[in-house]
């Protein structure tokens, strides 16, 4: 028989943040998995390419090119907050090599529920460190070393506006709900219960109904919005545990 592909974690970061926010959980899962997480476009050090609109199918071509590029024949998508939704776009596409999909407190496949004011209040926050400082204690639960808050905040302050301003007036609010139903391979979602942003039961509402029948929801205690920071631990023991079963 033919040898079984390593699996490879593939991690899709949340709104305003890069790709190494995955770093902690991929030194963990090393060097038994490997871990790549690319920028997104707009954040982190990714380009801001002419003529893009920030869809989450735009993201989601940025993925499928990334997979290609590295050759990763076997993978796991593990979609963060906005990166979340861009994952499950991805897998109703049903890609060749997908094994499985974890969500850390995802943006669901319906709009998110934000008010227009939180969401003229977000816009008018760019590139404002003082607004930057209030964004990291709200989407944050645990204390964090303060080396790791000057990474959080300098990657909400270096995102680029067109990115900034189309995941709020645009990607976060697409509904790509009809197309759960072509997410073929296991999923499951992790959420921190102290989370201000993506509450438990806004998963239990509006993503978990839309996925395979028998995805877990498992719930982190005493973590906030942005896991892979938080709950590095917790988050690369739920994965090991994830890929066990596939």
């Amino acid at each position: 028989m033919p040898a079984v592909a390593p699996l490879t974690f593939v991690g899709l970061h949340y709104w305003a943040g890069a790709g190494h926010a995955f770093q902690a959980v991929a030194d963990l899962l090393a060097p038994d998995y490997s871990f790549l997480a690319p920028d997104l476009l707009g954040f982190g050090e990714a380009p801001a390419p002419v003529g893009s609109k920030y869809t989450v199918d735009a993201y989601v071509a940025q993925v499928e090119q990334y997979l290609a590029d590295n050759q990763i024949a076997r993978y796991v998508l593990v979609g963060h907050s906005m990166g979340g939704k861009v994952a499950l776009a991805l897998a109703a596409r049903q890609p060749t090599g997908l094994a499985g999909v974890v969500l850390l407190s995802p943006s669901p496949p319906l709009p998110e529920p934000m008010t227009d004011e939180e969401r003229l209040a977000s816009m008018r926050a760019y590139g404002k460190l003082s607004e930057a400082e209030k964004t990291f204690r709200k989407i944050t639960a645990r204390p964090l070393p303060e080396p790791v808050r000057q990474q959080i905040l300098q990657d909400n302050l270096r995102s680029t506006r067109l990115s900034w301003d189309a995941w709020l007036l645009h990607g976060s609010r697409e509904d790509i709900s009809a197309r759960m139903c072509t997410v073929a391979v296991p999923c499951t979602i992790i959420a921190g219960d102290q989370d201000d942003v993506m509450s438990p039961s806004v998963h239990g509402l509006e993503t978990l109904p839309l996925l395979p029948t028998g995805t877990p929801l498992e719930i982190v205690g005493g973590a906030g919005h942005l896991l892979p920071y938080e709950a590095p631990e917790e988050v690369a023991e739920l994965l090991r545990t994830f890929a066990s079963t596939l």
